[in-house]
């Protein structure tokens, strides 16, 4: 079928991506090729002390999202979205959304990003003998009950962004495991949220007299492949204001960015692994076994079909470097110059490879918000040096890239280095790779591994989320996802890869020292500006 037929039949496959700074929407054709696209920008804010995106936020963007993919279809194909064969919505994974049984929302949307959660993550991970990060959702909900905040009570439903969506367009109170794996730890056995963790968080909230139990309020559990439900009337309605959708089309379950991630770069086998470098930044291993104890640094959540991964979850990595080059592009227009971004991001980002392996010295911390990993409940965005450092253009940039995966490579290092972690093949994706091969060969020296980028890593999550879509309706034979990814979809194609020269990498290990050494700065940056 022509991009044409494939919509008019109804056989194209919508994967819908809310990202921090970006909705975007993919639909695909059933060979897997992106055949339109849609997309809207929006920003967080910072509400009462706490990042959040309104409800009508949310709509709006979706909805002028999807209004975006259509204009893009009628003006490429002249015709109209009217049937799907498959529909996926992922979104930033964890946060916090509790509604009541009235289905309104009791506080407003906690993002990811919010680290207020310190206080219940600690007290959890001591009862689970687990590491529970400070953006899960069942940190949020500890945190909350300890606050003493009335709304707890009231809950009858807590979800994701994903399963928010998801619920609203199809009526499911369901979530695909990725997802679910930041709400409360998964039990990789059962595939379902681990009963003896449920359990002792009963137990601990015991004597608040809720009416509710853990399992009443949290959404049901889905791996990659099952029917998540239908879109509904009211849902094709909320999803398309025009009214041309029909109901009844299929939709998979809601899954986590780092989900999408894995699978639009063929990264859900064990031994394999991807980066997400964009706004925030991540890192995910699948495993082959467990680690040897829990680590503060690193996430334990799943594949979409339900393997053990270790991801190491960064809240800062592009947002101040682009900052930076905003600064270029200011004075180029002061100059006169017609200013193309592409060829900004091109010519510095290439000439810091021009620059000393260890940044002459430079360092640079991009901490627009807090960053866990490095123990930063608050951000202060930084850039040090001595008189004596070699303070040029190309060693200012490499140190401002450095800086957009080094809070990464401390994570990475304890599964490496200390855990022995293998891994046959990491795939790189997100807006740090977008200017060819630069953000590659940073990324090799990190973590000291070869890196591959896939020609198909720009389209990211959205494009995974459909992919997803198409596991669920077009898997006659049950293939596993791995599987289906590797042989059916990507056909062997592991991307370009890079791998890192011995020069980069202990230039990288001196810039992470001097680093690490220096966060008393950051922290007293922090300090100073509250």
């Amino acid at each position: 079928m022509t991009a044409k037929q494939t919509i008019e039949a109804g056989k194209g496959i919508l994967g819908i991506e809310f990202g921090s700074t970006r909705i975007k929407a993919v639909l695909i054709d059933e060979e897997f090729k992106p055949i339109a696209q849609g997309s809207h920008e929006w920003e967080n804010q910072l509400v009462d002390g706490l990042w959040t995106y309104s409800v009508e936020a949310i709509w709006y963007g979706l909805q002028d999202c999807y209004a975006n993919l259509r204009a893009n279809v009628r003006q490429t194909y002249d015709t109209e979205i009217e049937n799907l064969a498959a529909i996926g919505v992922s979104a930033m994974m964890h946060g916090y959304m509790a509604f009541n049984k009235d289905e309104k929302i009791l506080v407003p949307f906690r993002t990811w990003r919010n680290t207020n959660t310190g206080k219940a993550a600690a007290e959890l991970s001591k009862l689970f003998n687990y590491n529970i990060p400070l953006r899960w959702s069942i940190s949020h909900l500890y945190q909350a009950i300890l606050d003493n905040e009335e709304h707890v009570g009231d809950i009858d439903f807590l979800t994701t962004l994903a399963g928010f969506i998801h619920w609203q367009i199809t009526g499911q109170r369901v979530l695909g495991i990725g997802d679910a794996s930041g709400m409360i730890p998964i039990d990789p056995e059962t595939k379902q949220y681990s009963a003896e963790m449920v359990e002792k968080f009963d137990k601990l909230v015991a004597p608040k007299g809720f009416d509710w139990k853990l399992l009443d309020i949290l959404p049901k559990v889905l791996p990659a492949g099952e029917n998540a439900g239908f879109l509904t009337e009211e849902g094709a309605k909320r999803l398309d204001i025009s009214g041309h959708l029909k109901p009844g089309i299929p939709v998979c379950p809601p899954e986590g960015d780092a989900g999408t991630g894995m699978v639009a770069t063929n990264a859900v086998k064990q031994r394999t692994g991807n980066v997400s470098a964009g706004t925030s930044s991540f890192s995910m291993i699948v495993l082959e076994k467990d680690l040897s104890k829990p680590y503060e640094m690193i996430d334990m959540v799943t594949t979409p079909d339900g393997s053990l991964v270790a991801m190491v979850h960064c809240n800062n990595c592009t947002s101040d470097l682009n900052a930076w080059v905003n600064l270029f592009k200011e004075y180029q227009q002061l100059l006169g110059v017609p200013v193309d971004m592409n060829e900004v991001y091109g010519k510095l980002y290439n000439n810091a490879l021009n620059g000393d392996a260890d940044c002459g010295g430079l360092i640079s911390y991009n901490y627009i918000s807090g960053e866990p990993v490095t123990g930063l409940e608050e951000g202060h965005p930084l850039f040090v040096r001595s008189a004596n450092d070699r303070f040029n253009l190309a060693n200012f940039m490499r140190a401002n890239l450095y800086a957009s995966v080094g809070v990464l490579k401390i994570g990475n290092d304890i599964l490496f280095k200390e855990e022995n972690v293998k891994v046959d093949r990491i795939t790189g994706h997100g807006g740090l790779f977008k200017t060819k091969g630069v953000g590659q060969r940073i990324l090799a020296a990190a973590i000291n591994s070869p890196i591959s980028v896939m020609e198909t890593a720009g389209e990211g999550g959205p494009w995974g989320m459909a992919l997803l879509g198409a596991y669920m309706v077009n898997n006659p034979e049950k293939l596993s996802l791995a599987y289906f990814l590797d042989k059916v979809v990507f056909a062997g194609n592991t991307g370009e890869e890079i791998a890192p020269t011995a020069e980069d990498v202990a230039g990288f290990n001196k810039y992470i020292e001097s680093y690490k050494a220096c966060l008393g700065i950051e922290q007293a940056a922090v300090k100073c500006k509250k």
